[in-house]
């Protein structure tokens, strides 16, 4: 899933170098965290959030394929 994520967010960024997807689990989930550079970060979130709201499907729909629960986060 880190790499899924990571290669989107790449294309949605200015900077795609400086994108970083950190993966963690914790309390039977796995936590997907996103660091973008501070100018791009609107473009991860998008407008009302909705591109962020995308993001979160896709990884939701990502882990059910593989049985588990997802969260994202998307750090500065």
């Amino acid at each position: 899933m880190k790499e899924f994520l990571e290669f989107i967010v790449r294309f949605l960024v200015e900077r795609p170098d400086q994108v970083h997807v950190t993966e963690a689990a914790s309390e039977g989930r796995v936590i997907l965290r996103v660091e973008v550079a501070e100018g791009d970060r609107g473009k991860v979130i998008g407008k009302h959030g909705r591109t962020a709201e995308a993001l979160r499907t896709l990884v939701t729909a990502a882990a059910a394929r593989h049985g588990q629960r997802a969260l994202l986060e998307i750090v500065q």
